[in-house]
């Protein structure tokens, strides 16, 4: 019960940073509720919850009501962990996703020096001739699970919205080529209204966008805009 009592501080303490999500919270305010209910009613009823007749007994195991509580503990403390964990892992996606995109944005940059203007447009591939100036060698795997880079050089022409500008933008597609069913998007704010033309970006050049096809104000994130 020691770890218990220390429970609210965990959660006031997880509430102060910010790190407490809704339901967490909800879940939490449950599962201390139900504990406190089990130990009243356990104690009107005459039992001394992780008190032993006889410790040393190998026969004496633990008893419905003490598995009750323990694994009620276990259920709070991990509704406080877990979205600490979550949200690592969003920031270490995200960091990892600024970091691979600038260094792709460098290489481009040390390319169009040496050629005079960027490479042509890439579906979802490295750009070619594009090796030998990126660090690897290597075209990055994008970091959200399911998601991929991809080389977006679209001329006035191939914009459907104005304005008709030349962009050159690298960018983060979450779903398959003609798989709008298949989307797996980042449990982020910011992605909350993603769809199948939703992207992470980084603005080369020109009116960048989440999609040729959409306007400048689709849903996307732009990392340098």
């Amino acid at each position: 019960m020691a770890l218990y009592s220390m429970v609210p501080v965990y959660i006031v303490y997880a509430e102060m940073l910010g790190i407490l999500t809704h339901p967490s919270r909800i879940f939490a305010s449950a599962g201390m509720s139900f504990v406190i209910a089990i130990v009243i009613i356990a104690r009107r009823k005459g039992h001394k919850i992780f008190s032993r007749k006889d410790v040393h007994d190998p026969r004496s195991g633990f008893t419905l009501i003490e598995l009750l509580v323990s694994i009620s503990i276990l259920g709070i403390l991990a509704a406080i962990i877990l979205p600490v964990v979550n949200g690592a892992r969003s920031d270490a996606y995200f960091a990892r996703a600024k970091a691979e995109l600038k260094q792709v944005a460098i290489s481009l940059e040390r390319y169009a020096l040496d050629y005079m203007n960027y490479p042509p447009d890439a579906n979802r591939d490295i750009p070619a001739g594009l090796e030998q100036y990126l660090t690897t060698g290597n075209w990055p795997k994008a970091p959200w699970p399911g998601s991929v880079y991809d080389w977006d050089a679209w001329g006035p022409g191939s914009l459907a919205y104005p304005p008709h500008e030349q962009v050159y933008q690298i960018s983060i597609r979450f779903c398959p080529v003609d798989q709008p069913a298949q989307c797996s998007f980042p449990r982020e704010d910011w992605a909350e209204n993603f769809d199948y033309y939703s992207s992470v970006y980084f603005c080369v050049h020109g009116p960048c966008r989440a999609h040729s096809s959409m306007p400048v104000n689709h849903p996307g994130y732009c990392v340098n805009c």
